[in-house]
């Protein structure tokens, strides 16, 4: 547990948070026109590095969601048995990108055909899924299956489950492609997805 201490005037506030829980990026929430997906696509890595180019998206946070364990770190995760996904939460301006079009850059952003797999990476942290904060979200993630269905030849194995709680990531794995461009997996794996996307139109450089 991480304990915060804040001096005021007239006494010392304590505030104790659990790291797991903490959001970097909460402070956009006081913003009416911000608000949140929870996405899982493969590794967190990647899709953290696609949506950080799309307009309109403001913070984008990596974690894990969608399991049974209590504050897991990647190296449980990385284990296939805590039931988590690798996921991302992205915060974006509603006057600028509405949820439907965030989903429309989720399906090119990977293949939600291959089941618990996204290219090398297997395993279930690495499945497709739609964590929805809302009913209304959850209505979208509905309707944008039935439309992907149609774009691809192959049956569609994205879930959709309400989000529960999100566990944010380990420091080193956030901003990861900004912070390690040249390592292997980002030069061979992330650089050429974002290179397609961005000749495609859909993310900024």
């Amino acid at each position: 547990m991480k304990k915060i201490f804040i001096n005021l005037p007239l006494f010392i506030l304590l505030i104790i948070t659990t790291p797991g829980c903490q959001q970097k990026g909460t402070k956009s929430m006081s913003n009416d026109n911000i608000e949140i997906a929870t996405l899982a696509g493969g590794c967190f890595w990647c899709v953290e590095a696609v949506y950080e180019r799309v307009e309109g998206v403001t913070d984008v946070i990596s974690g894990y969601a969608g399991g049974h364990l209590e504050e897991p770190t990647y190296k449980d995760v990385s284990r296939g048995d805590t039931g988590h996904a690798e996921v991302c939460q992205i915060f974006f301006d509603i006057k600028v990108i509405n949820y439907d079009e965030i989903l429309q850059v989720f399906w090119q952003a990977h293949d939600p055909t291959t089941l618990n797999r996204q290219g090398n990476d297997y395993g279930p942290q690495y499945r497709s899924a739609i964590y929805y904060h809302n009913e209304k979200q959850k209505t979208s993630a509905e309707a944008a299956i039935k439309d992907a269905e149609k774009m691809f030849e192959k049956p569609i194995t994205t879930e959709v489950e309400q989000l529960k709680i999100f566990y944010e990531a380990e420091v080193y794995h956030q901003d990861y492609f900004r912070n390690n461009p040249n390592v292997p997996y980002c030069a061979f794996v992330i650089q050429p997805k974002i290179k397609k996307l961005k000749k495609q139109g859909t993310i900024f450089d």
